[in-house]
């Protein structure tokens, strides 16, 4: 026994060691312990077994003679591992009608006979999810199997529902599967079954981590400080600025809020993602807040839509009576409520949703069709707006007066739509399709960020007001720095 502690000094200096030096080492502890364990075998006209515990292998040895006075034998066991053979259908087809089975367990071997061994794939990460065990016939003429052996195996590391498990033996080199199969599996334990005996361990692939790419997620970072910016501008400009007084800027204004706070916070925890992700309950609600903060966004956009098509349809602003119906007031229930409405019914059906790999909705059980579903349904609802917007405009536009120039109109009118459709989450569409296109991926980063900035630009600087009132502050300003 004292040559299996010794095989503790072995596993120290294999640190340094080459894949090649780990090989045969690992081989060199197999062969030493089936000899050794050979030695606890002895006659028996019944049965009789040995089971040992130490601090590097356990394991157990069982013996049955011509006189066994049970048709099957006890299941095999260790801590983390169990083995079922037919041990006295083995022993009947022995001319010496006895038969012996060592069953042991290694704790740190995989040290040695590491799961990178197992060649299979190069593509996914390898995890030994099992202890190795070892199972050989010591003392037996006849070692053919009349049936299977089932070995149980304990996962001894967290179990990947994603990964994919393998039942392995090992071949003086490598980890391969012929002639080993997965008969059953859950979280806690695997069942493999082989038609020889080897020494076996459980080994799970993982899809390889994506490696970040830093020149994107630059891009991102200087893509929505830009965005937020240009959020921050048009907040001041709709705040600071005379409109006239058919103009209700209080959709627009909450788009911006609602976004600049949304890009905000996905920002900030991206950054500080490493902190905030072993937070479990605060990585949840930062996902359910940014689940509420970019649908009310998509429902303000949806009110926006509204707001135009009103517009467009009476050929002015919107009157007085429809802006009493469409209070600011009401505007912030329809706004906030329904975005809150379904935040809260997703927490109820499905609490477990939030909270992803990078504190986001789940992708799991459908529960993104939480945020998909009303994004498509807003979506569908303003490009249907859309289309009576430019069929209104077609219809009206002849029944303007001569004096005013039909061309320069439906130009004005038309930019403006089409303005208004990529504001109003026409960016979004493209995000359906960027699955494995890094182009789309880049030009859905750099139109979604924007949003801020396409704002800006239709609203603030496109307006002739604005514009003006901006001319008149920058000309206060010079003077003031002249005195």
């Amino acid at each position: 026994m004292v040559a299996f502690n010794a095989s503790e000094k072995i596993l120290e200096s294999s640190s340094s060691a080459n894949p090649a030096e780990l090989a045969s080492y690992g081989n060199l502890v197999l062969k030493s312990s089936e000899r050794l364990i050979s030695t606890l075998v002895k006659q028996t006209d019944t049965n009789d077994s040995v089971s040992f515990t130490l601090a590097a292998v356990e394991g157990q040895v069982f013996m049955v003679g011509p006189q066994v006075p049970f048709e099957k034998i006890p299941r095999l066991d260790t801590t983390n591992s169990s083995m079922d053979i037919d041990l006295i259908g083995i022993a009947k087809n022995s001319n010496e009608r006895s038969a012996a089975v060592a069953f042991m367990s290694y704790n740190t071997m995989e040290n040695l006979l590491k799961p990178d061994f197992f060649n299979i794939s190069s593509d996914t990460v390898k995890t030994m999810m099992s202890t190795v065990i070892s199972a050989t016939l010591p003392k037996t003429t006849n070692t053919k199997l009349t049936k299977p052996v089932n070995f149980t195996l304990k996962h001894i590391r967290d179990f990947d529902p994603s990964g994919s498990l393998s039942c392995v033996y090992w071949n003086i080199s490598e980890w391969i599967v012929d002639g080993c199969s997965v008969l059953k599996t859950n979280s806690s334990y695997t069942v493999c079954s082989c038609v020889h005996l080897s020494t076996f361990a459980l080994i799970m692939q993982t899809s390889r981590p994506a490696e970040s790419d830093s020149q994107l997620d630059l891009l991102n970072l200087v893509c929505v400080i830009v965005g937020l910016v240009f959020f921050s501008l048009a907040l001041l400009t709709f705040a600071l600025c005379q409109w006239s007084s058919g103009v209700n800027n209080v959709a627009r204004i909450n788009i911006c809020i609602s976004l600049l706070l949304a890009h905000l916070l996905f920002l900030l925890t991206q950054r500080f993602l490493s902190l905030i992700r072993p937070q479990q309950v605060l990585c949840a609600m930062i996902s359910g807040l940014l689940h509420f903060l970019f649908l009310s966004g998509f429902v303000w956009m949806f009110i926006e839509a509204v707001l135009l098509y009103s517009c467009v349809k009476n050929l002015s602003q919107i009157s007085s009576k429809d802006r009493e119906v469409l209070s600011s007031g009401f505007l912030c229930v329809i706004g906030y409520v329904f975005a809150l409405v379904v935040v809260c019914v997703s927490v109820g059906l499905v609490p477990e949703g939030y909270g992803s790999e990078h504190c986001w909705i789940k992708m799991d059980k459908g529960f993104i069709w939480s945020f998909l579903g009303p994004v498509c349904v807003i979506l569908v609802s303003n490009t249907i707006l859309f289309i009576n917007i430019i069929i209104t405009m077609r219809s009206t536009l002849i029944k303007l007066n001569a004096d005013v120039s039909q061309m320069k109109q439906t130009k004005i009118i038309v930019f403006k739509t089409l303005a208004q459709f990529v504001v109003l989450g026409c960016s979004w569409i493209l995000g359906f399709f960027t699955k494995g296109s890094k182009v789309l991926e880049i030009l859905f980063l750099i139109l979604n960020s924007q949003q801020g900035t396409f704002i800006f630009l239709i609203y603030c600087v496109l307006n002739t007001e604005v514009r003006q009132q901006y001319r008149k502050f920058f000309r206060c300003l010079c003077c003031v720095k002249q005195h």
